[in-house]
Formats: C-alpha cells, structure tokens, sequence
C-alpha cells in the first residue's frame, strides 16, 4: 500500500529511546540512523523515517493523522503500548477490542515524544 512515511522529530537524543523501543517490538530493524533521526524497516521494502523536517522549519504533528502498524498478534499490540509508554510516549487509547470497526479489530494508540500519533493494530480473531 505504501513504500514509506516521514515523521518529523526535532530532538533525536529525546525521541531515540521510544522509537529504538517501539520498533524493536514492531519488528522492524533501523537500517540507517544519523544524530538527526532514523530509518527503519527495510532498504527496499516499506519504511519509516523520523528525523527534522525536510523545510527547516519546526517539525509539528499532524492534526488528525496517524500511523496504523499491522501487527500478527493482539501480544504484540499489548508489547507496543508497553514499549511505548516505558519510553517517553503517552498513551492516546489502550489496547483493546474496537468493535466499531470490526468484531476482530484490536489495537492500542500512543503519541512519541514530538506528539505524533501511532497505533499498532491486529486484526486476528485469536486472543
């Protein structure tokens, strides 16, 4: 569906151990990293990229967006939001079921250290 998205980060040194964190449990490798920000995933496959905004100007979260990671377990739902809020992140919804969606639909909400909204998300009917 995507090849990568972007996410603006003025302070690597502050938002490094959250993403480090969260993406270790997302199961995506950094494949390169600088003192300005990080990319993970991978080289030719989907990525995220976190780091200054291409203009110079502040980096600022948008409004009404968010990144949904499609997980393979609710565990590993439960292991992001831990992550997340060991790390500096806050919680933005807790994991849970979202039957609004769908009856299978669980998933879990947090913002990292620039405000930037994620959410991993599994959509197994297995606990």
């Amino acid at each position: 569906m995507f090849g990568h998205v972007t996410l603006g980060c003025d302070n690597w040194d502050r938002a490094r151990p959250f993403w480090m964190a969260v993406m270790e449990v997302l199961g995506h490798p950094v494949f390169r990293e600088s003192e300005a920000g990080a990319a993970f995933g991978e080289v030719t496959g989907q990525k995220t990229f976190v780091g200054p905004a291409f203009n110079g100007e502040a980096a600022a979260a948008g409004n009404g967006v968010h990144i949904a990671y499609l997980v393979k377990d609710r565990a590993t739902v439960d292991a992001f939001h831990a992550a997340a809020l060991a790390s500096g992140g806050t919680d933005e919804g807790p994991p849970g079921l979202r039957s609004h969606y769908h009856p299978n639909y669980y998933g879990a909400y947090v913002r990292d250290p620039d405000g930037n909204k994620l959410q991993a998300v599994c959509h197994s009917a297995k606990g």
